[in-house]
């Protein structure tokens, strides 16, 4: 069985161990949504990855709906992505940008209108924003003619993307998001070809994932999803009947690979009693198959080892740690992450977390 260090192909990027780096939301950006030099540094640092996925990413105003992330919109986004991929690859290392439609945790304060979603809902909890922490508001649903736009926006990030200088893109249709929320049944109340039965809720899943590999070749795009649980208020009743057929649909279109979030019972950053999927999905799915949440070195390498994974996402432990599969490799000690840097702005618990070549210096 394979190790943690050993190379891995995910579709046409050679990735040169399994020790990925998970998508972190991290609010660095400018108020425009730009990328900021400060982010070169930050996954630079990281490069060490097999591969790392960026940040969630918003695809336009309408679907970005938090302070300082970065965007993929507008020509000067994408100029300002180009140092940070240029950064990466010079550091040796292979960089994907995650495209991000949030749908109704969007709050209109932050300029794109009232929010959309598969149906008239509301989120539980409070938006960030930059007047503070706000009420969700109610969604509306998106309307039938409004899909081929939609998909458009999609394609326009993931071409910018490519002028960036990225390896590929990741599909964000995980926690709670756009594509999540037509994908769970406590969410999506169609009654049109985008509601209803799971081969219909999986359809926006499908047509983004196509338009992206148009734009990039299926073997340059990757697809998140999160199929056990409850994330910002979007549940399935019965997540195999849904996940199984989206993850033999991904399987069709031939992605690079698809990563899955599943916390446990016990999970530090999200719980869940519902059972994992990723059994039934590793029968339905055939190509790389990347698990994420609450994985350390011993417990990631027993998954290789099952065979249930051909590589595993590292979150809050990269941030911490940027040198992490050194660390794997060594045995090191983790550096501990701190959660009140995790989306402050600045270079506090952004890009001062120390390596193991610093502290041996100091």
């Amino acid at each position: 069985m394979p190790n943690l260090f050993d190379p891995i192909q995910l579709g046409a990027i050679r990735s040169p161990n399994r020790i990925l780096m998970a998508p972190l939301t991290r609010g660095r950006s400018t108020r425009d949504h730009v990328p900021t030099p400060l982010m070169a540094e930050y996954y630079a640092q990281r490069a060490g990855a097999g591969l790392i996925i960026s940040e969630a990413t918003g695809i336009s105003r309408e679907g970005l709906g938090w302070p300082y992330a970065p965007g993929l919109w507008t020509n000067e986004q994408t100029e300002a992505w180009k140092p940070v991929t240029e950064a990466v690859h010079r550091a040796g290392g292979r960089i994907v940008a995650q495209l991000w439609h949030m749908g109704r945790i969007v709050h209109s304060s932050l300029g794109g209108g009232q929010p959309v979603s598969s149906s008239a809902t509301a989120a539980p909890g409070q938006a960030h924003t930059y007047e503070g922490k706000q009420d969700y508001e109610e969604a509306r649903p998106l309307r039938r003619d409004e899909f081929p736009r939609l998909l458009d926006d999609y394609a326009r990030a993931a071409e910018n993307a490519k002028k960036a200088g990225f390896d590929g893109v990741q599909l964000h249709a995980a926690n709670g998001y756009l594509i999540d929320q037509f994908l769970r049944d406590n969410a999506n109340f169609r009654d049109d070809d985008y509601g209803g039965s799971p081969e219909n809720r999986i359809r926006l899943l499908v047509e983004t994932t196509e338009r992206l590999a148009e734009v990039w070749g299926a073997d340059r795009v990757g697809v998140r999803l999160s199929p056990n649980g409850n994330s910002q208020g979007v549940k399935d009743s019965d997540p195999e009947s849904v996940f199984v057929p989206a993850a033999k649909a991904l399987d069709r279109i031939g992605i690079a690979f698809l990563e899955l979030r599943e916390p446990g019972p016990d999970g530090t950053y999200g719980r869940s009693l519902q059972p994992k999927q990723s059994p039934a999905i590793r029968k339905a799915f055939a190509g790389p198959l990347v698990l994420n949440s609450d994985y350390r070195a011993a417990e990631a390498q027993a998954a290789l080892d099952a065979g249930a994974a051909d590589a595993i996402a590292f979150g809050r432990t990269f941030l911490a740690n940027p040198d992490l599969p050194e660390r794997f490799r060594t045995g090191a000690p983790l550096n501990p992450d701190d959660m009140k840097t995790w989306y402050s702005q600045g270079p506090e618990g952004y890009v001062d977390y120390p390596t193991l070549e610093r502290l041996a210096a100091e």
